[in-house]
């Protein structure tokens, strides 16, 4: 599942990335985010080693948020002969120049940080939209209310200007915007995705850990909007085990 490449405008992008939030310990890691900044952030040989796990396990690509350890990271990977293609996060920093940053590393794509998408202010996610387009990257956008967040977007005026859309999505709802996700929630999110009708990358596709890799692969199996997935992984065994295990299904 998820094998391959996908072209959009012309680059081939690969359909499973490796995310990096784990790398800089990120808030719904609840207790395990303080020790992923000590084991990982303060530490690009180690996040480079996961990338390299990765890569040998047939993963070409990778969700980098732009932060100086995890480029080190990816730096080290590369001259390891993993040459990961980058699809990158812009704006997780307020006041970072990241399009800048990002596109001397010549990314596939950039998606912008949830924290500037779920504001819908649309003045300022047009003009980012356009300075990505502007590097020749394909452009995207990272929501973390996927239910409010793409029911704006139908009357936005950013509608056509982008092409890759990040959701949340396991068949929990955790870390969702909805209080359940029974069969009627489901339904009514799959028509609102469809009809928004963008490639769709799914994230927190285990939950933060609270879904085991058999379970969130079989359920990802059964959507049938999903073109692609990042799957945050904190240490070389849980690469084996979460991206042998996808590969399989």
């Amino acid at each position: 599942m998820l094998e391959g490449y996908l072209e959009i405008d012309g680059k081939e992008i690969p359909r499973a990335l490796l995310g990096t939030s784990p790398f800089i310990g990120a808030a719904h890691f609840g207790h395990r985010a303080r020790l992923y900044l000590l084991d990982l952030y303060r530490n690009p040989e180690a996040m480079a080693r996961i990338m390299i796990k990765s890569y040998d396990l047939g993963v070409r690509g990778i969700q980098l948020i732009p932060h100086a350890p995890i480029i080190e990271a990816l730096q080290i990977a590369q001259h390891e002969g993993c040459p990961l293609d980058i699809i990158a996060t812009i704006g997780s920093e307020p006041g970072s120049d990241d399009i800048a940053l990002v596109s001397n590393l010549e990314p596939q794509a950039m998606l912008i940080d949830p924290l500037i998408t779920d504001q819908a202010d649309w003045n300022i996610i047009g003009e980012k939209l356009d300075a990505i387009k502007d590097t020749g990257s394909v452009a995207g956008l990272i929501t973390q209310f996927p239910f409010s967040t793409t029911r704006k977007l139908f009357d936005s005026p950013v509608l056509n200007d982008f092409k890759l859309y990040m959701i949340p999505l396991n068949r929990l709802g955790y870390l969702m915007d909805c209080d359940t996700f029974g069969p009627d929630e489901r339904t009514h999110f799959k028509e609102i995705i469809k009809k928004l009708d963008k490639t769709i990358i799914a994230m927190h596709v285990m939950a933060a850990g609270i879904i085991t890799p058999d379970d969130a692969f079989d359920y990802l199996k059964t959507v049938d909007f999903v073109d692609m997935a990042a799957l945050g992984i904190a240490s070389e065994v849980e690469a084996e085990e979460s991206f042998s295990k996808l590969f399989k299904r």
